[in-house]
């Protein structure tokens, strides 16, 4: 009951947040990451696969859908869902070499072969080299809605996320979830009794990398362009620092990690300007040193509430 009015509560404010004065491009580029977060947490908190190269899911999505959309005129929701059979197939040729292998060669793995994307998307002609892709246009949904209003956009932005949100939970908890469950605690013993361990932890890996894809194709449209950060080292560092301050393993932690890191970069960035990284890389440092868990993680583990134990 508890946890039920929490996210109560947190759905309310979401729905409530432009009312109350709050900028919905913040809001919406919020949920963006958020989304990314959730995705990376499927992999690493679920099943202990720690990945350097995500962004290369985030970022050639976003390509894709700027590119469909600003240079070929599709609507915004064939547009994602391009842009997520792209990170699909490309979280399937990258996770068929990675899962067969483990700790930091899966990690190193991932890192050379997302390097391998940032140079294609550096070199390739119609991602727009260093420039990029500009003034994407957010289009409308199936020709009825338009999409342009910030207004509209938010809330449709919400939708997605909360529907992604639901989805990993069901995911995690349907006995897919507890396989992959089996695995990151004790993997040779998931491999004794019967289960094709790679087999479940490149499904993992895929669908990680689709909904990662899901939010770097949102991100283009929300903020109407995709850039070579998107598909940067940077970028893959900054869903792991969301995953870990929030509290890896937990469903709520990667939420709160991400609303932490976008909040002091959107915020400090214009007083502190480069130091923002310095400030964000010390938090992270005293969040190892006295949350190990995380925050959400510590606060499951300190109080045990019922709301903790679900989020």
């Amino acid at each position: 009951m508890r946890a039920a009015a929490v996210y109560a509560m947190l759905g309310a404010l979401a729905l409530a947040a432009p009312l109350l004065g709050l900028y919905p491009v913040f809001l919406m580029k919020l949920l963006c990451f958020a989304l990314f977060a959730c995705a990376f947490n499927l992999l690493l908190g679920f099943t202990r696969m720690l990945s350097f190269g995500h962004a290369a899911f985030f970022g050639s999505a976003a390509y894709v859908t700027s590119w469909l959309v600003s240079v070929h005129g599709w609507g915004a929701v064939p547009g994602i869902l391009a842009g997520v059979a792209v990170s699909l197939l490309l979280g399937l040729a990258i996770g068929a070499i990675a899962v067969r292998r483990q700790g930091i060669y899966f990690a190193m793995i991932t890192l050379a072969l997302a390097q391998l994307v940032y140079f294609i998307c550096l070199q390739a002609e119609f991602t727009g080299g260093e420039n990029g892709l500009q003034g994407v246009p957010r289009g409308s949904l199936f020709g009825l809605i338009a999409l342009g209003p910030d207004a509209t956009m938010y809330y449709f932005v919400l939708a997605v996320f909360a529907a992604v949100y639901l989805f990993i939970r069901r995911v995690v908890h349907s006995p897919f979830g507890q396989v992959l469950r089996a695995i990151r605690e004790n993997e040779p013993r998931a491999i004794s009794l019967g289960y094709r361990v790679n087999r479940y932890k490149l499904l993992a890996f895929v669908l990680s990398a689709g909904l990662a894809g899901l939010a770097g194709s949102l991100k283009s449209l929300v903020l109407g362009f995709a850039t070579l950060s998107d598909v940067s080292q940077g970028t893959s560092g900054e869903v792991i620092l969301m995953t870990l301050l929030g509290g890896s393993g937990t469903f709520l932690g990667p939420v709160l990690g991400a609303g932490i890191v976008v909040t002091l970069e959107e915020y400090l960035s214009d007083l502190v300007g480069a130091w923002v990284s310095v400030i964000i890389g010390a938090i992270f440092v005293i969040c190892v040193m006295i949350f190990r868990r995380g925050f959400v993680g510590e606060i499951q583990r300190r109080f045990g509430t019922a709301v903790t134990r679900r989020s």
